[in-house]
Formats: structure tokens, C-alpha cells, sequence
């Protein structure tokens, strides 16, 4: 996931130096809008490779004048001991993008942080030198909400289906990067059981932000789910009506019959990104009460990975959430039957 959001967590401050992997060429261990901060006092935040270039990138980025930028080219594809290959298992080209920050681009990029904790995506443009160097940025909300540096972004500039990585604008005269960040993704999981309690974790360490909602105390504490973005004390139908968002994805898991579909009732007409139901098919399917199962509801609830215990499923629940965020799953890929072990009520 992208990590914009750990580097946010300690601010960039003026003599810092952000970096960005601009473009790749061929395979390489992370992809475009892979981002690293290099503190000038304390540790660097991020990796962009496997570790055979981020020694380099902050020897370089000591280099770097305040308010400057610099980019450099590694071949991953050398597996001497004079190339950046050393058998890593990359074969691709990355060209990193460094730029150091200075007051300007520090509010700017608090600006950015602003937006993010809002749940507003926003669009980076940087105009690039023939030296991949920055001439110009700014940064985008909502097609027409920007703020930047050197960069006049005009009402023809088509934004709508621009991806992250290096492109031609011709409205801006040349060659441009382009970068998307995108709020932190949001997981509900209703129930405080033993298995809430990995997929939590997991699911903190990944990138979500992560809501556990239970009616009952004893269990919904920051004790037991101390990676909890926010926790819930509440029966469903006090608590589903007041937090639940459009791009949410959720789990349900509370192992209580009823309970599980009073919550199931509330979401099944909703258009929420992801429903996770633990259980087996049959018991789903006495949930629904003979309704066909919408494409957004994943049951039994993760991949087909033979998982057995709260860890393992947690780790089959994380790779289905992943492959939803990342690239959707078809019909196909759904599971219709999961050795996964479940514990019903």
C-alpha cells in the first residue's frame, strides 16, 4: 500500500528529502508513487527497494540543497558486483526522484495530510526538466481546488483518467508526474472475538484504518485491540447508522446469529466495497433468508488457503481485501467453497 500515510505519521520538516520512485522499467520490487522520507533527524520512513538502494539514495539525498530536487536512474538488472542488480531478483530500471524540503513544500504537503484525513483523494502534478528534475507542482482536489509552486493548472487540463507515473500533458507543455494519494482505506469489523483480534492487527499494519464495533465491553477495549483506530461499544442498530461510510469495507464476525443479521439486513442493499461474512455458505445463506448474494459480499468470508485458527484466517481475510483493493476480484475468483475452519454459533 502506498505509504504516504506512515510518512505523515512523523511530518516532513524543512532539511528533510522526499523520495519517490517516478518510473519503472521492467520489474522492480516496489512501483510508481513508492515514496521514502529521509529525516534529517531521525530514521528514514519507508523503503523502495529490497534494501540494495537505500543507502545510496540517502548519501545522495545529504547532497541534495534545500528546496532542490534531483533525479537518479538504478539498473536492477546487473548481477555483478559492479551493478545494483546483486541477484536481487529485480530485472527493471527505477528512476528515483529526490526533493528536498523546504518551508514552501512543507506546507504543501501538510495541506495534502489536510485533505487525506478528510477523506479527499488528491492529485500530484510535478512538471519535469529534461533531467527529471522539478520545474513546477501542485496539488489537486476535487478537479479544481489546487495549490502548488510554479505550476498553472488551467480548466483544460484533463485530470479525470490520469494514473500514477510519468505523462505527457500537452496543456502543460511537456513531460509531467503524476501521483494519486488516496485516504487510508477504511475496515469495520463488528465483533470483538478472538479473531478480530489479528485481522485488526493485520489489517492495521497494512495500511487500513480500522473501526472494531461489540455491545460487549469487556471485550471492545483498547487492551485487547490496542491498533484500533476507533472502537465501538453498541448493539448493531446503534451503532451501523452513525459510522458506516460508502467506501467502507466490513467484516462481520460477531459468531451471534441474530446479531450477525440484524447487521447483515442494514449492509446488504448498501454499496459498500467489500462485506466479509465469517461462517460457512449454509449459514449465510439462512442469514439472507433466500436472497441471491450481491457481488460485494465475499462468503465464506477470505481466500481459500486452507486457514485454520484466528491468525490464519485473518491472513486469508487480509489477501481477499487486498486483491478487492488492488485489482476487484471476479465472480470467478470468489470463493463458493473455503476449507477455512470457522466456529459458528
Amino acid at each position: 500500500m502506498d505509504n504516504i500515510h506512515q510518512i505523515f505519521k512523523e511530518p516532513p520538516t524543512e532539511g528533510d528529502v522526499l523520495a519517490t520512485v517516478i518510473h519503472v522499467n521492467g520489474s522492480a520490487y516496489r512501483k510508481e508513487g513508492t515514496t521514502m522520507l529521509i529525516k534529517q533527524v531521525g530514521p528514514t520512513i519507508g523503503v523502495l527497494s529490497g534494501g540494495c538502494l537505500e543507502e545510496d539514495i540517502k548519501y545522495r539525498a545529504e547532497k541534495l540543497v534545500k528546496g532542490q530536487s534531483q533525479s537518479f536512474l538504478y539498473n536492477l538488472k546487473s548481477e555483478d558486483d559492479l551493478g545494483w542488480g546483486q541477484g536481487s531478483g529485480c530485472n527493471g530500471e527505477i528512476r528515483v526522484l529526490l526533493e528536498s524540503i523546504d518551508s514552501t513544500f512543507q506546507t504543501h504537503l501538510e495541506k495534502v495530510n489536510e485533505q487525506l484525513l478528510q477523506g479527499r483523494s488528491v492529485l500530484t502534478i510535478k512538471k519535469l526538466s529534461e533531467d527529471y528534475e522539478v520545474m513546477g507542482y501542485a496539488f489537486i482536489v476535487d478537479g479544481d481546488n489546487y495549490w502548488g509552486k510554479a505550476l498553472n493548472i488551467g480548466s483544460n487540463v484533463e485530470l479525470k483518467e490520469v494514473t500514477t507515473g510519468i505523462h505527457y500533458s500537452k496543456e502543460l507543455s511537456g513531460y509531467c508526474y503524476f501521483q494519486w494519494f488516496h485516504p487510508k482505506p477504511r475496515l469495520f469489523i463488528y465483533g470483538a472475538g478472538a479473531d478480530g483480534v489479528p485481522l485488526c492487527d493485520f489489517a492495521h499494519k497494512t495500511g487500513y484504518h480500522v473501526t472494531v464495533a461489540d455491545w460487549r465491553e469487556a471485550l471492545c477495549s483498547k487492551v485487547r485491540f490496542p491498533r484500533a483506530d476507533h472502537l465501538i461499544i453498541g448493539f448493531p442498530h446503534e451503532v451501523l447508522p452513525t459510522v458506516l461510510l460508502p467506501q467502507d469495507h466490513i467484516v462481520i464476525m460477531t459468531h451471534h446469529f441474530e446479531h450477525d443479521k440484524e447487521i447483515l439486513q442494514y449492509v446488504i442493499d448498501r454499496p459498500f466495497k467489500y462485506i466479509g461474512i465469517i461462517g460457512s455458505n449454509r449459514r449465510t445463506m439462512r442469514l439472507l433468508e433466500g436472497q441471491s448474494v450481491p457481488p460485494n459480499v465475499y462468503t465464506p468470508v477470505g481466500l481459500s488457503i486452507g486457514a485454520e485458527g484466528p491468525e490464519e484466517i485473518a491472513i486469508s481475510i487480509m489477501a481477499q481485501l487486498i486483491a478487492v483493493k488492488q485489482r476487484g476480484v471476479s465472480e470467478s475468483g470468489k470463493q463458493a467453497d473455503c476449507e477455512t475452519t470457522f466456529y459458528d454459533r
